[in-house]
């Protein structure tokens, strides 16, 4: 009987450190938040100024333009034209001169009046008419172009931006292989290859994690994975590059894929002494 109870608990034993043995199986800083933790913010953007509605409404009026002339002053000069016409050739036949001059004075002067009616009337339609999109656009007016502004887009309502010369398709390929080296090298416990790639105080939480392990073997399969750089900034002599890792992975070699959110921070010295190392994991689930 106390040999079959040994057995058993030997068996529970083994069995009870098998299960401590995948389930401490965790990926690259084992789903933690270590290291830097920054508050990803969009950047302040000056809002344009609203506009006044009264003042939107009122337009000034264009230089050197005129109220409409009233009925009276619109006809007043060919009236006084007729007028002058028809006296002086009263005055002609008055003082003995043909009829015939006379009448060629006064067709001369409605000739003149029919010229200046047409005149007015054609001005009037053209002042009248509708001008084109375009017109009056280059006269007095300042064309102000959009201050120059950090590229960037828009993500799961966080904005994303890093300066206009950085090249984001190819540091975000880069990102993608380094995650997936230093996973590789997690499992592996290479401790020289997460040195490279790690500030001091990631690289003593890996380290400590690989200790607990005290040898045992895990194996983490990508399944899935995204990279996304969400703002590289300057800050006390160094870049800070934010970079959003979501997908899925396996972390037990039988077990179902599971997903993941975080944000890795990345620095590197302005002065470009040494490249980019991870310095936080930030969870974002």
């Amino acid at each position: 009987m106390l040999k079959k109870f040994m057995l058993l608990c030997g068996l529970l034993v083994v069995g009870f450190g098998s299960f401590i043995s995948i389930a401490e199986a965790k990926r690259f800083g084992g789903g933690r938040s270590v290291g830097i933790q920054r508050q990803v913010a969009p950047p302040q953007r000056q809002m344009p100024p609203t506009a006044n509605p009264a003042q939107a409404n009122a337009r000034p009026a264009a230089p050197g333009a005129q109220a409409p002339a009233s009925g009276l002053r619109k006809w007043g000069a060919p009236l006084a034209a007729l007028a002058t016409g028809l006296g002086i050739a009263a005055l002609l036949s008055h003082f003995g001169v043909g009829a015939e001059f006379a009448g060629i004075i006064l067709i001369a002067v409605v000739a003149m009046l029919g010229f200046a009616l047409l005149r007015r009337l054609a001005g009037g339609n053209n002042a009248n008419a509708p001008k084109p999109a375009w017109a009056g656009a280059a006269e007095g007016s300042t064309t102000q172009t959009p201050q120059a502004e950090y590229a960037s887009s828009t993500f799961g309502g966080t904005t994303r931006r890093w300066p206009a010369e950085f090249d984001v398709e190819s540091f975000e390929r880069q990102a993608k292989l380094n995650f997936i080296r230093l996973q590789a090298a997690n499992d592996a416990g290479d401790l020289a290859d997460i040195r490279d790639f790690t500030s001091p105080e990631i690289f003593a939480e890996i380290k400590l994690g690989i200790d607990e392990r005290q040898g045992r073997s895990q194996k983490t399969d990508v399944v899935e994975l995204h990279a996304e750089v969400l703002e590289v900034v300057e800050e006390n002599g160094r870049y800070i590059a934010s970079v959003h890792y979501s997908g899925t992975l396996r972390e037990e070699i039988e077990g179902g894929a599971s997903g993941f959110d975080e944000i890795w921070h990345l620095t590197k010295p302005v002065d470009g002494n040494r490249g980019w190392q991870l310095a936080g994991i930030q969870q974002r689930a």
